[in-house]
């Protein structure tokens, strides 16, 4: 199970828990949209905010090109209702990624996406799980600053443990104080141990088993909530100790 899939079992957990549900892809490999089970004809109909050339323009007022003055605080309040998506509950969103992290790409469209970013995050009354591309170099510190909580899916492995700790000074770095690890397709005690072993206990969310049904929804592009009853009950255990962590 990877980022993508632990994140639509999470929106999938809330949602049914009766929480208002955005979730937003923000990876250039963009499969969040399946992994919600959204019918593909349905997904198709979307494009990405961050491509949304003529709409950048309009919003930031710049009219001559690259190198021109607009405006760094565009009105997004309203992009939500116009781009999102409703499936089974919960609103889906193609975010797009960002050009360069740190202080981003001076465009139209860099200065779009993190204002809507930032919008989504601090200005709205809901559950916003967002599906980013994996490591935080993209991401700019306005925008982390934003984010209340980042959640490290890890496999128990030397290499994806390393990398995680990696992100998790990362994340200090840009200014994300709530950092958690969920460990990923652990197949028995030995694999929980390593995890449990490599990272902080009060860092640690919980843990999730290697399913065949994950598997076999990923090969069928299928919800992995469908094939796999037992993934999504880990995964809410795992939200109800992010909530419980998160009000203490």
């Amino acid at each position: 199970m990877g980022k993508t899939t632990f994140a639509s079992l999470l929106c999938r957990a809330f949602a049914n828990d009766g929480a208002r549900v955005l979730a937003v892809d923000a990876d250039p490999d963009a499969n969040f949209a399946a992994a919600l089970g959204i019918p593909a004809d349905r997904a198709a109909e979307l494009q990405p905010v961050a491509r949304m050339k003529e709409l950048a323009e309009e919003r930031t007022g710049a009219s001559g090109g690259y190198g021109s003055f607009f405006k760094l605080n565009p009105k997004v309040n309203d992009l939500p209702e116009k781009f999102c998506l409703e499936h089974d509950g919960v609103r889906f969103l193609w975010m797009g990624t960002l050009e360069q992290g740190g202080s981003g790409c001076a465009c139209p469209e860099s200065t779009l996406v993190k204002r809507l970013m930032g919008h989504l995050l601090l200005e709205r009354d809901e559950v916003v799980v967002m599906d980013m591309e994996a490591g935080l170099e993209h991401l700019g510190r306005r925008t982390a600053e934003s984010v209340d909580t980042l959640v490290v899916v890890v496999e128990p492995g030397q290499r994806s443990l390393q990398t995680a700790q990696q992100i998790m000074r990362l994340a200090a770095d840009v200014g994300i104080d709530e950092v958690y690890v969920v460990g990923s397709k652990v197949r028995d005690g030995e694999d929980r141990r390593l995890i449990e072993q490599a990272v902080p206990s009060e860092r640690l969310l919980g843990a999730i088993s290697f399913c065949e049904g994950v598997r076999r929804a990923d090969r069928d592009n299928l919800p992995p909530d469908l094939l796999s009853p037992e993934a999504l009950r880990e995964v809410r255990e795992i939200k109800d100790r992010l909530l419980h962590l998160r009000t203490k």
